[in-house]
């Protein structure tokens, strides 16, 4: 049976790998990127898509729909922008996903993700998860990453620092701690595409233990 899924945040680092495992694996047949811009990347089964997340209405028929927006407070410029990125923007994939029938939803997010937790960041992630969770996909597959490694587009100082000393200290990372040990995009990814090709009922959470198991 030929699958089609949409991907949002094609360019970011955990999305750009989900690309690359949809568009080598036979089980879909048909990729669309939604953004604001194209990227490079050409394939037969690939199309291309510029929205306006503001305004997202119709979206192709879908059956698998991943979701890797996200920004940064220092990008976004603002608690409210950064907000309408990782959670107005996501809520509204999700809501256009299911006007276009698909059936799963999968959603990066991130390690602490609590509407109820102090930190902004954490809150948003939280508030975002939720909101996702009253839709109703059959299958809705939430991945909570801590620090990612990979190589990203735009330099990050005091990520790229982090991600330098990240890993040397994960073997200290153990019991209910190991779920912030780093992981590598890639892994993310590959545990995505796995999972979306199992297609869970859900709601079900992801966390590194999980991942790295999904990814093997």
């Amino acid at each position: 049976m030929s699958r089609t899924a949409v991907l949002a945040g094609a360019t970011g680092l955990v999305g750009s790998h989900i690309l690359q495992r949809l568009l080598a694996d036979s089980a879909w047949t048909r990729v669309v990127t939604i953004g604001r811009r194209l990227i490079p990347q050409r394939h037969d089964k690939l199309e291309q898509r510029i929205v306006d997340f503001d305004s997202l209405t119709d979206l192709p028929h879908v059956d698998d729909v991943f979701c890797c927006l996200g920004t940064t407070i220092k990008k976004a410029a603002s608690q409210e922008a950064f907000r309408r990125v990782d959670h107005d923007y996501g809520i509204a994939l999700a809501q256009a996903g299911l006007r276009a029938g698909a059936t799963q939803f999968l959603l990066v997010s991130a390690i602490g993700a609590d509407p109820a937790a102090r930190v902004f960041y954490s809150r948003v992630k939280g508030e975002t998860e939720a909101d996702v969770r009253k839709l109703r996909y059959p299958a809705t597959q939430i991945f909570r990453p801590s620090l990612l490694l990979g190589e990203r587009a735009e330099f990050r100082l005091g990520e790229r620092i982090a991600m330098k000393t990240a890993p040397l200290l994960s073997w200290l990372l153990l019991g209910r701690l190991r779920r912030y040990r780093p992981i590598h995009a890639d892994v993310v990814a590959r545990a995505m595409t796995r999972i979306a090709l199992e297609a869970p009922r859900g709601p079900n959470v992801f966390e590194y233990d999980a991942m790295t198991a999904a990814a093997r």
